[in-house]
């Protein structure tokens, strides 16, 4: 049962950690909603279920990760009670990501029970598509409404090239598994790297447009230490639009799923493509959701280092989610005006890497 009259007071102070905090100020919270100190509606989380990945996509992590000890991530159980509580208190979306989190042994189970939360409108899902073949159906049948496949290239060997480790057939037998049970709106995440993959933006967007799905292109984000050149390699989304439109006519549109992606249509397509940009767009004055990590920890801003440990409540208070609950109200108070991404920044502002973070 929800209880709005739960205040930050209502934990003790022992069973909060920021990680760390720059501020203590306490955001409005009436009618079941979530509300930052800048009016901002919180309705949307994206939940990290594991750190773990097949691939090892060189922007995304290093080459040599060391993996979270097992006693340190949130077990399947504790990702629903999140969900849960950010659910009862005017979340309408969840995203599951990971890593990969269908490498999460009884991923399904999760996903069956967060889809069936009395109140939640939309729950999706972000993959590497390496597990889709033998997963789409299921997913289908839990509840999940849409699915986004990262694919940064459509040629083999730079596949291989940028996530290490990748086969991008496997990749394609899973798009086609998933259109196969019935996902309509399917959507690619490419980054666009320079020198990398920014001559097949065309390509790729020609792919999406035969494949009646949806194409977003992101810049790339300066979280970790990882193993090429930032600057070398930053690509914009202007860049992409010019170069776009040597082969497409990019009509505005108003149209939103609920993210950062700013979109265009194609005429007479049925694909959108959006672009997702943090370094020359900053997106933060309607940010409208939080990240909890596979350890439980809940990052307000993606862009800044201020979180707040949600694991040791978890395990301190079993069977009563009050403190929990209260714990995300007062994780609002920390949600940064905005992050300052830049293209220049060889020495990334912040330091864990996107997979850590949940992709």
């Amino acid at each position: 049962m929800r209880n709005d009259s739960l205040t930050p007071a209502s934990v003790p102070d022992s069973a909060i950690a920021i990680l760390p905090a720059t501020s203590s100020a306490i955001s409005p919270h009436a009618d079941g909603t979530l509300v930052d100190k800048y009016g901002r509606h919180v309705t949307y989380i994206r939940l990290s279920i594991t750190d773990r990945c097949d691939f090892r996509c060189n922007y995304c992590m290093a080459e040599e990760m060391t993996f979270l000890p097992r006693a340190q991530v949130l077990t399947l159980e504790e990702c629903l009670r999140i969900a849960a509580s950010f659910v009862d208190l005017g979340v309408t979306k969840v995203r599951v990501t990971g890593g990969e989190p269908l490498v999460r042994q009884n991923v399904v189970w999760l996903l069956e029970k967060i889809a069936a939360l009395p109140g939640l409108k939309e729950l999706v899902i972000t993959t590497n598509g390496s597990q889709l073949d033998r997963f789409a159906p299921a997913l289908r049948a839990a509840g999940v409404k849409r699915i986004n496949v990262s694919l940064d290239t459509l040629r083999p060997d730079r596949f291989r090239a940028i996530t290490r480790v990748g086969d991008l057939g496997r990749v394609l037998r899973g798009l086609d598994a998933a259109q196969a049970a019935g996902f309509s709106r399917l959507k690619l995440n490419t980054v666009m790297m320079r020198g990398s993959n920014d001559d097949e933006l065309i390509e790729l967007a020609q792919f999406a447009v035969d494949r009646g799905i949806d194409i977003a292109f992101i810049e790339e984000m300066p979280l970790g230490e990882i193993g090429h050149g930032r600057q070398s390699s930053y690509f914009s989304s202007e860049e992409a639009i010019a170069r776009l439109e040597q082969r497409f006519v990019l009509l505005p549109s108003t149209e939103s799923t609920g993210g950062p992606a700013r979109y265009w249509r194609i005429p007479g397509t049925a694909t959108r493509v959006g672009f997702i940009s943090p370094h020359s767009h900053n997106f933060c004055e309607s940010c409208n959701r939080v990240r909890i990590t596979a350890r439980g920890e809940l990052y307000p801003c993606l862009g800044n280092n201020d979180a707040l440990a949600l694991l040791p409540l978890l395990r301190a208070h079993p069977i009563d989610d009050r403190p929990l609950r209260a714990a995300i109200v007062h994780s609002m108070g920390i949600k940064a005006k905005g992050h300052e991404f830049s293209s220049q920044m060889e020495v990334p502002q912040v330091v864990r890497f996107m997979s850590m973070t949940g992709g």
